[in-house]
């Protein structure tokens, strides 16, 4: 049969196991009744995994029964975690896990930064007072590069600190939520904030200050960058899912990728955390300009190791599941 027949004939099934697993995770003390039919419908719900996986490993529905499988062994055979194990197993595994699997979504977010972000500094290289109409006018009117550094260690660090954090974590649900617009305003706050980049870069660079600009982005920028074209991809992505639903319905994919992508974006506030207090108490620190690449240096170092331990521990986790 083909993956249109198969989702029909099984659609009401899974239904019903999703059903149940929201009752039972509720409910501690279930019926036998329940029970009984959870471990049916679970039971179901497995070998039409183990079918899709052969037949149907590209489609979408096997994407969504090997979530709903999951789910179900997990509430089968749930040890009870605590709290602290289970951010733990969020952040080590789990939003790694996500990340790798929606890999094209960031990148493709990425672009979209970079394409607005070279646009605009190609514009003002070329003609220094488009900067003015490209920058908003609080910006445009106070940007002075010869003025860079000069009020070094002389900022109020928590509380600047703070205020970056709440922006930059603003800015990243509000790329996430675009996804519900098709995409179009994540697009656009992406394409946007490349733009305010590229065009100051662009002046800092006609001045001559390009190598003291850049010191004082990439400490806290390599690591800010990094989540904001995270929760970008997942915007993008869910907008993608609502655009072209395949098989499965649009209101089967805003309430699937849209729980996948807030667990991305929820993944992404460390990142924001720590980016905020090195453009807090790093970049603006009256310390060498050396010093804040080389910090830039240890946070990709950092970004890296953490993706490459974290797909570790997936595929260990994997083995050990399939060993059983």
């Amino acid at each position: 049969m083909n993956v249109k027949q198969f989702v029909k004939q099984h659609r009401e099934d899974w239904k019903r196991l999703e059903e149940l697993v929201t009752v039972l995770q509720k409910k501690r003390n279930a019926s036998g009744d329940a029970i009984r039919r959870f471990n049916k419908l679970y039971q179901k719900a497995a070998q039409n995994l183990s079918y899709s996986q052969t037949y149907y490993p590209k489609e979408d529905v096997t994407q969504y029964l090997n979530g709903l499988v999951s789910q179900s062994h997990n509430l089968l055979y749930n040890d009870q975690l605590s709290s602290g194990k289970q951010v733990r197993r969020f952040f080590s595994t789990t939003f790694i896990g996500l990340l790798l699997e929606q890999w094209k979504a960031v990148v493709i977010a990425m672009g979209l930064f970079f394409l607005g972000a070279a646009g605009a500094f190609i514009a003002v290289i070329g003609d220094p007072l488009t900067a003015y109409s490209i920058l908003p006018d609080s910006m445009a009117q106070t940007v002075d590069p010869s003025s860079t550094g000069e009020i070094d260690g002389n900022v109020d660090s928590p509380t600047m600190s703070g205020a970056i954090m709440t922006n930059n974590i603003q800015v990243s649900f509000l790329a996430f939520a675009g996804g519900i617009t098709f995409g179009l305003l994540t697009t656009y706050v992406l394409i946007y904030n490349g733009v305010l980049l590229g065009a100051l870069a662009a002046v800092f660079t006609n001045a001559g200050h390009t190598y003291e600009f850049w010191a004082y982005i990439v400490p806290h920028g390599m690591i800010e960058l990094t989540a904001i074209f995270i929760a970008g991809g997942a915007g993008l992505l869910m907008g993608y899912k609502l655009f072209v639903p395949g098989t499965l319905s649009r209101g089967y994919h805003l309430k699937v990728q849209a729980k996948r992508s807030v667990q991305l974006v929820l993944g992404t506030i460390p990142l924001f955390v720590i980016a905020g207090l090195i453009e807090g108490f790093i970049t603006p620190a009256a310390i060498p300009l050396s010093v804040k690449y080389g910090v830039a240096l240890v946070t990709v170092l950092g970004l890296i190791l953490y993706v490459a331990i974290g797909k570790l521990l997936l595929g260990r986790n994997k083995l050990q599941e399939t060993s059983v």
